[in-house]
């Protein structure tokens, strides 16, 4: 499975930007996709995830409300709509898949087996 994340750059505090994650992945089976970020020196964090069968979604508590997670069955590709962005949002966005996981490991980065090159969000004030 080959991942391909895109969308990152800087971005002025209050915009929004649109990441999108291509997978190579096509199966008829469950998966779920999520997005996590890193800064310098911190581990990564989860942002949001997506089950790409029934479309349910898990999001961290500092991005509810501003972020939204989606899929797209055609281009086989999953988006992460920011929004409001703010300063503390800047970090390296990494998207990876997962075949069957159960929600509460939806969050643990090391869930995941696959994972994107990572996209730069710069969130200046």
């Amino acid at each position: 499975v080959q991942l391909q994340a895109s969308g990152g750059g800087p971005v002025q505090a209050g915009g929004s930007l649109r990441l999108s994650c291509a997978s190579s992945r096509r199966t008829s089976g469950r998966y779920v996709v999520g997005w996590f970020r890193q800064t310098p020196g911190k581990e990564r964090e989860f942002v949001a995830a997506i089950d790409w069968n029934t479309r349910h979604t898990s999001y961290a508590d500092s991005v509810k409300g501003r972020f939204t997670i989606s899929r797209d069955t055609t281009e086989n590709t999953v988006y992460l709509q920011m929004n409001n962005l703010k300063v503390e949002d800047t970090a390296v966005y990494y998207c990876a898949s997962e075949g069957t996981l159960i929600r509460s490991s939806w969050s643990n980065p090391t869930a995941y087996d696959y994972w994107g090159q990572g996209t730069l969000v710069t969130v200046s004030s």
